[in-house]
């Protein structure tokens, strides 16, 4: 893999260095189950997993006794959905985005199966949710309003205090997705009145299988229900023996990201942005999809007329990695719901694909990667007017 340039970051990161180098030490002598503190192996964990906690806390403007280790961002997402609907049977009316990550349009629809009411919100062609809809949708029966504050596939960047703010006022709690806004951006719950978030790990150089779960314990507090039973770790919402290491990796990765966003982010900007000017001049019929200033700082989203991107994507495997889609559907051939919301079952849905840099991404990949995918457009292109 040496030999390819990696540019599906919003995809997954590979776990940084200084992550891998934390977490060696719980693969390996200090393997002890962090439950069992009654002894030196068990303490030593435990110690571990606390640490990480207030780690992960810090990362977000939280308290440690508010984050819930998980299995995933996915298992995250519907711990706050599901949970807070058990905990609030009075309430049966749940408000999300139609481009949501499916971790939370599924779990909205297994209730909505269950006669719990579900406002699907649309966005707008740059995938922005309005305000003005949110306010529209909310009722005294809303239990939860979730919003994803940073889209995986078009990187558009939601107004995430705004919401906070809006959900507070009504009494409706707020949660949001920020799986994607961990590493390039500055999170604080608190002032942006957010009462749950998902996290992840790995798309913020962390290692896979973690994820945590914030749950606000502060006035207004939120009110979750286990969705999973066992052991009773985790305040008895995510029970299950702890991934030590994992949750080790976790701590160290969004401690780094927190510490270097700002610097990432901005040299992210650069790259991106001497790509997009360059690609957009040189692609005739080229579109960017998402907001054009309001996005994450490393995602590409674009569309090309006349070019299929699994096709570019197989010309290219070789030399770069990038995305048609969401890679939790890549199974699935068929368009995104993210791009059918913003576009309806266009063209322009159908052709879309991503480009998404990251922490150890340099000009020279950026540079040699639109060089090669210039090339293939090019010669897709003279394909398909000889086929015709």
């Amino acid at each position: 893999m040496a030999d390819r340039i990696y540019l599906d970051h919003n995809a997954t990161t590979p776990t940084d260095p200084a992550v891998v180098a934390a977490m060696e030490p719980y693969l390996g002598d200090l393997f002890g189950n962090p439950s069992s503190v009654e002894h030196e192996h068990g303490h030593v964990a435990a110690l571990a997993v606390d640490r990480a906690r207030e780690q992960v806390a810090v990362a977000i403007g939280a308290r440690p006794n508010e984050i819930i280790f998980t299995g995933s961002c996915t298992e995250a997402d519907n711990l706050a959905i599901l949970g807070v609907a058990r905990a609030h049977p009075e309430k049966r009316h749940l408000i999300v985005s139609a481009i949501e990550h499916p971790a939370v349009i599924e779990p909205a629809r297994a209730l909505e199966r269950e006669g719990w009411r579900i406002t699907y919100l649309p966005v707008d062609e740059m995938g922005h949710v309005s305000l003005a809809a949110i306010e529209a949708a909310l009722t005294a029966e809303t239990a939860l309003v979730s919003i994803m504050a940073a889209n995986n596939e078009v990187g558009t960047l939601q107004p995430t205090r705004m919401i906070g703010e809006l959900c507070a006022a009504r009494g409706a709690l707020f949660h949001t997705d920020l799986a994607q806004l961990m590493a390039y951006g500055v999170v604080d719950v608190e002032r942006d009145h957010v009462h749950l978030a998902s996290l992840s790990a790995h798309k913020a150089y962390g290692p896979k299988g973690i994820g945590a779960l914030y749950v606000r314990s502060r006035k207004p507090r939120a009110r979750v229900a286990p969705i999973l039973f066992g052991g009773g770790q985790e305040r008895g919402l995510r029970p299950g023996t702890l991934n030590t290491a994992a949750i080790v990796g976790m701590g160290e990765a969004l401690a780094l990201g927190r510490q270097s966003a700002a610097t990432d982010s901005e040299r992210l900007r650069r790259m991106c942005a001497v790509f997009r000017g360059r690609f957009l001049a040189e692609v005739h019929g080229a579109r960017l999809n998402g907001h054009p200033t309001e996005r994450v700082a490393n995602n590409l989203s674009f569309s090309i007329d006349g070019v299929e991107p699994l096709a570019l994507i197989r010309r290219l495997r070789e030399q770069v990695s990038f995305s048609a889609s969401s890679a939790c559907a890549t199974d699935k051939i068929e368009t995104s719901h993210v791009l059918k919301a913003m576009f309806g079952d266009t063209a322009r849905a159908r052709a879309a694909f991503r480009i998404a840099p990251g922490r150890f991404t340099n000009q020279l990949d950026m540079q040699l990667a639109l060089d090669a995918m210039l090339l293939e457009i090019s010669t897709l292109r003279s394909i398909g007017r000889s086929a015709a």
